[in-house]
C-alpha cells in the first residue's frame, strides 16, 4: 500500500511532466465573445483572483473604464463606474475563463483574441493582443488615443492576423509557440519581459503569409508595423501558451504543484492541482524596480497582471539566467539575474527538458513551483513585471522585480493538510 508521500510524489511527477510536455500552438484569431468560453455581453475578464471594483486599485479601475468606454457601453467615466458600481457590468478572473491578460487583465467581448491549442491533452486557452508599453489600457490609462489604438485593434490588426493564421493553418498545423519561447531563451530573452527574440521570430513566421492576406498594402504595412516594432507583441503569446501548460497539469489529485499564480493591484491570487479552483490570497507587493523620468516608488501601485503565468509555467523570471540584459529594464545586477534563477531551482520540482539556459551550461528552467518546498525554505517565486501609476489613467510608470508573499502558499499548505487529513 502506497503511502501519502508516495502518492505525492507520483501525482507531483504526472503534474510537471503533462506543463512540460504540453505542445501549445497557435491556431486562431477572433473577437473574445467568440472564443472565451462564458465571456458574455457586459462582461469583463480581469487579472488576478476575484475582486469587486470597490476594491479594485487605481489602475485596475482605470482599465475597466477605459473597457466600458471602448466598447460604448457609456458616454463618460462617470457613466461607466456607475455601470459597473451597479453591477450591470460583470467582473470575473479572466484565468476562470483559461485566459489570461497582462497587469491589469482586462479582456472585453470585442477585443481579438490569440487561441492557443495544446496538441497533447486538448486544452484551449486565450489572450488578448498587446498594446504596447507606456499609456496603454493594462496600465490604466483610457485617453482617447487609447481608445482608438483599441479600436484600430479590432477593425483592422485583428482581421488582418485571422486571415494571416488562417493561411498558416492550411499549410501547417498552426504556429508552435512552444519552440519560439525555446528558441529565444537560447537568444537572450526570458519571455516575460524581454521578448526581442521571440517577437523577431514570430515575425519570421509571419510575413510570407500576412503578405499573402489579399489587404491593401498600407494595412498590411501598419499591421506588420505594428506588431514588429513592439518588442512585447509576444507577450499574450507566451502568456496563453503558459496558460495551456499549466492547464494540463491541473486537478491533479495529491499534487502541490502551482498552477496558478497571479495579481489584480490589490491581492496576489494562486490556485494548487490538488486543490481544483479554490483561490488562497495575500495583499499584492509593490515591486522595486527603474523608473521612468519624474516617477518613483511613492507613486507605484502594488503589482498586478496574469504574467506570472510564464513563471508558473517554467520560463520568464525564472530563466532571468538566460536574460542578463533584462536587468536593464527591471533593475539589478546580472549576479543577481543568475542569483534568482538559482534560488527558483529549490523551490520547483524538475528542471525543463526544453527550456534550456546556455549560461548555465544548458540546464532546463525551474519548473514546477511546489508548495511544500515554499514553506519548507521559506524561499518565494520572484518575478519580473511592469509598474503601473497608483492612480487610474496615468499609465506605466516603470519595471521591477517582485516577490510572492509567503503567506499565500502557506494558506495553499494548510488547506491541503486538512483536505487530505495528512
Amino acid at each position: 500500500m502506497s503511502s501519502i508521500k508516495d502518492e505525492i510524489e507520483k501525482a507531483n511527477n504526472e503534474a510537471v511532466e503533462k506543463m512540460i510536455e504540453a505542445d501549445p500552438i497557435w491556431i486562431d484569431m477572433g473577437p473574445a465573445r467568440a472564443k472565451i468560453p462564458g465571456l458574455r455581453e457586459y462582461m469583463l475578464l480581469h487579472a488576478g483572483p476575484p475582486i469587486s471594483y470597490e476594491d479594485s486599485s487605481g489602475p485596475m479601475r482605470g482599465a475597466i473604464i477605459g473597457a466600458i468606454l471602448y466598447e460604448g457601453w457609456a458616454d463618460s467615466v462617470e457613466e461607466a463606474e456607475r455601470l459597473v458600481r451597479s453591477g450591470q457590468v460583470v467582473l470575473e478572473p479572466a484565468h476562470e475563463h483559461n485566459s489570461v491578460g497582462p497587469m491589469a487583465g482586462i479582456i472585453s467581448p470585442s477585443m481579438p483574441v490569440y487561441e492557443i491549442y495544446d496538441k497533447k491533452y486538448g486544452n484551449r486557452a486565450y489572450s488578448n493582443m498587446n498594446e504596447g508599453i507606456g499609456k496603454v489600457l493594462r496600465y490604466g490609462a483610457y485617453s482617447k488615443e487609447v481608445i482608438d489604438r483599441l479600436k484600430w485593434m479590432e477593425e483592422v490588426a485583428g482581421p488582418v492576423l485571422k486571415a494571416t493564421i488562417d493561411i498558416i493553418r492550411r499549410e501547417r498545423e498552426g504556429i508552435p509557440i512552444k519552440t519560439i519561447i525555446a528558441q529565444a531563451l537560447q537568444m537572450g530573452d526570458e519571455c516575460h519581459n524581454r521578448h526581442i527574440a521571440a517577437t523577431s521570430l514570430l515575425m519570421k513566421e509571419l510575413t510570407s503569409s500576412i503578405i499573402e492576406t489579399g489587404f491593401d498594402k498600407e494595412t498590411i504595412k501598419q499591421v506588420y508595423l505594428f506588431l514588429a516594432n513592439n518588442n512585447f507583441t509576444m507577450l499574450n503569446l507566451c502568456m496563453a501558451t503558459g496558460k495551456a501548460m499549466t492547464l494540463a497539469a491541473h486537478n491533479i489529485k495529491y499534487s502541490t504543484i502551482v498552477t496558478v499564480m497571479t495579481r489584480n493591484g490589490t491581492e496576489t491570487g494562486i490556485r494548487v492541482s490538488g486543490l481544483g479552483d479554490k483561490w488562497f490570497t495575500a495583499p499584492a507587493p509593490t515591486p522595486k524596480g527603474v523608473w521612468f523620468p519624474g516617477y518613483n516608488e511613492a507613486d507605484a501601485n502594488p503589482d498586478l497582471g496574469d504574467s506570472s503565468i510564464t513563471e508558473t509555467a517554467g520560463f520568464g523570471g525564472f530563466a532571468m539566467a538566460a536574460a542578463p540584459a533584462i536587468v536593464s529594464w527591471v533593475g539589478g545586477s546580472v549576479q543577481l539575474a543568475f542569483e534568482i534563477t538559482n534560488k527558483m531551482y529549490e523551490i520547483t520540482y524538475k528542471k525543463h527538458r526544453y527550456f534550456l539556459i546556455p549560461y548555465l551550461n544548458f540546464q532546463g528552467t525551474p519548473t514546477g513551483v511546489d508548495i511544500r518546498k515554499i514553506v519548507k525554505t521559506g524561499i518565494v517565486p520572484t518575478i519580473n513585471t511592469g509598474i503601473a501609476h497608483k492612480q487610474p489613467g496615468i499609465g506605466q510608470i516603470g519595471a521591477g522585480l517582485v516577490s510572492f508573499p509567503f503567506e499565500v502558499f502557506k494558506k495553499a499548505f494548510e488547506a491541503y493538510v486538512e483536505e487530505y487529513g495528512i
